[in-house]
């Protein structure tokens, strides 16, 4: 009888373990299967056009699937421009700036002015939408004043858009999988690494989200600079200067420049006084070479 207790006890040791280790894995199993079902998505979005994403080819790619909505994506193009625009009066350029951001719908974003001895500037920089960019380029061109410099810029960003959005759905289906297994998950050091899986998803959701949202911005709404430029001509006062009058007030800034170096010298007396002692202590110090 003790014969056979032995191989009993054995085999009944062995189906534990063998029902431990099946009971274990069942998490990585979860785990895998979100990653097998994101690299179906992935694969069925891959490479898509710049603004056409078709049921077709996802059903090339997943013929046994069903054919998933995904939106169409329309152009997305950043316009960007600078001008610089020469006046023959500051404050009534300014004002004709302002009546035409205002017909448009436009807004000033940032201005900055700077007044010096040869001229005048008044830079600004304007959001206008991008359905009235041509208009607002076009009405400062004609009217304004003499167009210096002019330089318009198109960014097409259909691309990174397109590619953004569709990461950014995979890593959202990839967080309800996690939310759904943490649910279920049975140890603390699972929930632990669902969590953490969770929080980087959700940072990076995040940051998808900032993207898009940067992108509409710059698309809905272009940008122009406009630089407002008054050259200054001699006022009539000085103008009139004559030669006599010129060559007084080169000799008085003559002579100002005279004292003020003199002056300068003068303030460097307590380094002169210096200078008798050096004498005195070089002339000791090579008596006594020579006595030597």
């Amino acid at each position: 009888m003790k014969k056979f207790i032995a191989p009993l006890f054995c085999l009944f040791l062995i189906n534990c373990n063998k029902s431990e280790n099946l009971a274990q894995p069942e998490l990585k199993a979860d785990l895998m299967e979100v990653i097998q079902e994101d690299k179906v998505i992935s694969s069925a979005t891959a490479s898509p056009t710049a603004n056409n994403i078709s049921e077709k080819a996802i059903s090339e790619n997943e013929p046994n699937s069903k054919p998933q909505n995904i939106n169409i994506i329309s152009k997305k193009i950043i316009k960007n421009g600078d001008m610089r625009i020469q006046v023959g009066d500051i404050k009534k350029a300014q004002n004709q700036v302002n009546e035409i951001i205002k017909s448009n719908k436009a807004y000033i974003q940032k201005e900055e002015f700077q007044n010096t001895d040869v001229d005048e500037n008044l830079d600004i920089t304007i959001r206008v939408p991008h359905q009235s960019f041509g208009i607002l380029v076009n009405s400062f061109s004609n009217g304004l004043g003499s167009v210096l410099s002019k330089n318009i810029s198109s960014n097409d960003v259909t691309e990174e858009y397109t590619d953004v959005s569709i990461k950014l759905a995979n890593k959202k289906i990839y967080l309800e999988k996690y939310r759904d297994m943490l649910k279920n998950a049975k140890t603390t050091k699972d929930m632990l690494e669902i969590q953490e899986n969770i929080r980087e998803l959700e940072d990076e959701i995040d940051v998808s989200e900032g993207r898009l949202r940067f992108i509409d911005d710059r698309v809905n709404y272009s940008t122009l600079n406009v630089s407002l430029y008054k050259e200054k001509v001699r006022s009539s006062t000085t103008s009139k200067i004559g030669f006599g009058s010129r060559f007084g007030d080169s000799v008085t800034e003559g002579w100002n420049s005279f004292v003020a170096f003199l002056l300068g010298i003068i303030s460097l007396w307590p380094f002169f006084l210096l200078i008798p002692l050096i004498i005195f202590a070089w002339k000791k110090w090579r008596s006594k070479i020579r006595k030597k």
